[in-house]
């Protein structure tokens, strides 16, 4: 249950006609620069006019946002739609300004083979991405979250976790991007098919090996270190049919005041994983219910059809590459400097076809993300049966994230994972099959107390 509502679950101008293919990359700035136009006003969230009022005696009211909320929502917005742009800008302006063909020859020049010039040259790409994305990133990841509170990450130890991550894209990269440029070369009709095929097992290998070699890297994480907690947990987790799941928490407390709780790994390493920030602020029978909230995710495979899922996506992204890189570089060869997809000069139009792609699917992959949350909403309150518990946490989130309840249906569909957390909270108050004498949807998953 990834709590924060705000996380940027988007990405990262006039040109000549491209043709067929051309016109459908267009036509997809286009409707990200559309969103710029309508996304603020369509997403505003709705106020109650008055105070938030309990339908019943034991049911629990949707506050109304904070101010702080209402301004980190709306310039939330605005800035995913920045960021968006960005992700697409950097790389095209890489492109048409034959920087990456001037990357490639200084590859050429250090690696003097193939690999290792690939290498070289997805060194040297990812780092000037990073530099030319970094006043951005250093305004949305550090300064605008301490300015809210939410964070106390020191400068340093934010300039760690990026250099981190930008070795680990550096690396997973150069490890994964041969295979599509040898495809390209060897099967210019079906690369694509194949090389989507051959993305399952390594999206399986980065899953598994995440926890354990990964995660470690950000994070400080730890045992459940109360043990009577534990044992709620174990018993928790044994009504659900596991026998005893690995529990982990994560010491995020020097970084941030915000909470957070999510199912990482696969198969033997997958895991539940809890900030130490959620159990300081949440209740017993409130860090409980999120806890089943995860547990749910779990038992009901939502990490396997993840995996299902990252697969037909990388499939789809290569495809519209497919479709599209012929027409662009037989147009744009003369600025490209380079006329063919397997020289890999081209990676940034990769990159920009594949996110063009993605964005274009967001909604439906994010629709499938919020039915996963809300069936993880009701296997926690069929585990638990207590409804009041998980609308206090999800109450709690609220405050501690600065989340708007109800953001508007515009910015649920582009960015939200989750349900809006005023949904959640009036599902939690009114899911009660077992007091009608209804059956439960998963009461064949769990065992008898």
């Amino acid at each position: 249950m990834t709590a924060d509502a705000e996380a940027h679950d988007g990405g990262r101008a006039g040109r000549p006609a491209l043709g067929v293919e051309g016109r459908r990359v267009v036509a997809a700035l286009a409707i990200v620069a559309a969103l710029a136009g309508g996304l603020v006003v369509a997403v505003a969230p709705t106020r109650p006019s008055g105070p938030a009022v309990a339908t019943a005696a034991d049911s629990v009211a949707v506050p109304p946002p904070s101010e702080a909320a209402l301004r980190y929502h709306r310039s939330g917005n605005v800035l995913w739609i920045v960021g968006t742009l960005l992700a697409l800008a950097v790389p095209a302006l890489l492109l048409l300004s034959g920087a990456s063909a001037r990357l490639r020859t200084l590859a050429w020049r250090i690696g003097r083979r193939w690999y290792p010039a690939l290498a070289v040259h997805v060194a040297l790409l990812f780092v000037t991405i990073a530099l030319l994305e970094l006043p951005f990133a250093f305004y949305v990841g550090f300064l605008r979250e301490r300015a809210y509170g939410r964070s106390h990450q020191s400068l340093g130890a934010w300039a760690a976790d990026g250099a981190i991550a930008l070795g680990l894209g550096i690396v997973g990269t150069a490890l994964t991007v041969w295979l599509p440029y040898r495809l390209i070369r060897r099967s210019p009709r079906r690369w694509w098919l194949l090389a989507g095929a051959a993305s399952l097992p390594f999206i399986l290998l980065v899953q598994f090996v995440a926890p354990l070699w990964i995660e470690p890297l950000f994070n400080r994480i730890r045992p459940v270190g109360d043990r009577g907690l534990e044992a709620e947990i174990l018993a928790l987790a044994r009504r659900a049919g596991l026998e005893r799941p690995r529990v982990y928490v994560v010491e995020k407390s020097a970084d941030t005041e915000t909470v957070n709780a999510y199912v990482s790994g696969v198969g033997g390493t997958q895991r539940i994983v809890v900030w130490d920030t959620l159990l300081r602020k949440l209740d017993r029978d409130e860090a409980l219910a999120v806890l089943g909230h995860e547990i749910g995710h779990y038992v009901l495979g939502h990490v396997r059809t993840g995996l299902w899922l990252g697969t037909l996506l990388v499939l789809l992204a290569l495809y519209g590459v497919h479709r599209a890189a012929g027409r662009i570089i037989a147009r744009w060869r003369h600025r490209l400097r380079f006329d063919r997809l397997d020289d890999f000069a081209s990676l940034p139009l990769l990159m920009l076809l594949a996110q063009l792609a993605l964005l274009l699917v967001q909604p439906a992959v994010l629709a499938v993300s919020r039915r996963q949350e809300r069936e993880a909403d009701r296997f926690a309150l069929e585990l638990t049966r207590d409804n009041r518990a998980l609308a206090r946490a999800f109450v709690k989130l609220q405050a501690e994230n600065l989340a708007v309840p109800d953001p508007g249906w515009l910015h649920t569909v582009w960015r939200g994972s989750h349900p809006p957390l005023g949904d959640r909270i009036r599902f939690a108050n009114r899911y009660r099959p077992w007091a009608r004498g209804e059956p439960l949807r998963y009461d064949h998953l769990f065992r008898s107390p």
